[in-house]
């Protein structure tokens, strides 16, 4: 009856054992991948080449809109600037009715400014369109998602959530 017993402890330190073990193993492994993502994030922001894709859209005064159907990006480069960005919100003047209001833009920046703070890098751009000049206050987290506010002398400001990739994967598509 001890031997049976003893054995039973002995068994069952074991399993215990190799649980605790695979549990720490995929600790570290969700801390590694945790740490590639935001070595990969450091990268593209450093380069200053990539694109912000949209998930939702904040307008001021409206509710979130959905933007997972809508194709839309902020292709980000230091010598160019390309918007393709729904607009959902108040015009103030410029912007005539039936037009097409989203805010499409091309321009060279004026600005283009990255600071790294605690939790994310603040990224700032000012670039001048055909019609207007924006400024884009684009917040990169460290995991790669971010949050992305554009603001113009003609509309109301507007904010985006998304996450920043490389630009190959959007001229892929």
């Amino acid at each position: 009856m001890k031997i049976k017993r003893t054995i039973s402890v002995i068994f069952l330190s074991l399993i215990m054992t190799v649980g605790y073990s695979q549990e720490k193993s995929k600790k570290q492994l969700r801390e590694e991948r945790k740490i590639e993502k935001q070595k990969q994030t450091a990268a593209l922001v450093d380069s200053k080449e990539f694109v912000f894709v949209g998930r939702t859209a904040l307008p001021q005064g409206f509710r979130t809109m959905d933007l997972t159907t809508n194709p839309n990006y902020v292709q980000f480069r230091p010598d160019n600037i390309k918007s393709e960005m729904p607009f959902f919100g108040r015009a103030f003047s410029g912007v005539g009715y039936g037009s097409d209001v989203g805010l499409h833009f091309e321009g060279t920046p004026k600005e283009f400014s990255v600071e790294k703070g605690k939790k994310s890098y603040q990224i700032k751009v000012v670039v001048r369109g055909e019609k207007d000049t924006y400024t884009l206050l684009l917040s990169v987290f460290f995991e790669g998602s971010a949050t992305l506010s554009i603001s113009s002398n003609n509309r109301s400001t507007i904010s985006y959530n998304g996450d920043i990739t490389a630009i190959e994967k959007i001229e892929a598509k």
